[in-house]
């Protein structure tokens, strides 16, 4: 270890640490499609067609959904703020590379009311600012936009302790301090802990915390993807949903928000529109 002290400043992290972060995720990111049960979700909340402009916002070495998107037809662009990361992603999208483009949530290479729908998609736990990363969101969206975000849940249980960022059970549970105390460990020495990430996550959010954060940068609404499905055909923790589960939720706010403590890590922030009827939200 004590070449690690002396061969380097400690604001560089560990050494190598983009290239091992690039070789990890090159090899175990998935190239599964995730985003149509949300995009199914959205048309149901504002209206969405070939013409939607969506700006995929960490769309890391395997961009799988800016590629599926364009092939349906979505005007779709993709941001990275890791060099290896968009090199990767670059070659990926091969004919498409264009479409993505290096940048940071904090600060998007966009024009102010330019896009429809911003997707922030296991992201906003690792930006260096999620204030300033959903301001940007607010900036980047016209009127009647909807920022869509999937992030960690500080409040969510699970027996094993799993929690998808760290290799270290229940850390989304233990005191903030001790949380900051394994991110420092995993920035300069033991990279493993969060599978080599030059970003590792560092916030953690509850759904409460989501609503503050965006009516901060003066989002409007506020939707879970259980406000926009049908309760008849949806399912919830692996099971058919009853009417009422789903209904309860949307109606009782005490069961509400027993339900999103849970599944309080998504959240859809809907811009005040201009009044007229493509731009508000139906749910």
């Amino acid at each position: 270890m004590t070449w690690i002290y002396k061969n380097r400043k400690l604001a560089e992290s560990y050494p190598g640490l983009e290239d091992l972060s690039a070789e990890f995720f090159r090899t175990h990111q998935s190239a599964e499609f995730t985003l149509g049960e949300p995009l199914a979700r959205l048309a149901r909340l504002i209206t969405v067609g070939p013409r939607t402009q969506m700006v995929v916002i960490g769309c890391g070495p395997k961009p799988r959904a800016v590629a599926e998107l364009l092939e349906q037809g979505y005007d779709v662009y993709g941001v990275e703020p890791v060099q290896p990361f968009l090199d990767a992603a670059k070659e990926y999208l091969a004919d498409a590379a264009d479409r993505v483009s290096l940048g940071a949530a904090e600060s998007l290479p966009y024009p102010d009311e330019s896009k429809d729908v911003v997707i922030l998609e296991s992201v906003l736990e690792h930006v260096d600012s999620p204030q300033l990363s959903v301001a940007e969101a607010f900036r980047v969206l016209r009127p009647g936009g909807v920022c869509f975000v999937e992030t960690t849940n500080r409040h969510r249980f699970r027996l094993s302790g799993r929690n998808g960022e760290f290799r270290v059970p229940f850390l989304n549970w233990f005191p903030r301090v001790v949380q900051e105390s394994y991110v420092f460990t995993h920035l300069h020495y033991k990279p493993k802990l969060s599978n080599y990430a030059t970003r590792p996550a560092v916030h953690w959010f509850s759904y409460a915390d989501l609503c503050r954060l965006g009516r901060a940068a003066g989002f409007a609404q506020f939707y879970h993807g259980l406000d926009l499905v049908d309760p008849e055909s949806h399912a919830v923790w692996g099971k058919r949903s009853r009417r009422w589960i789903v209904r309860a939720m949307r109606t009782h706010p005490w069961f509400r928000a027993f339900v999103l403590t849970q599944k309080g890590g998504t959240v859809y922030m809907w811009k005040r529109g201009t009044g007229s009827a493509a731009s508000t939200p139906t749910p």
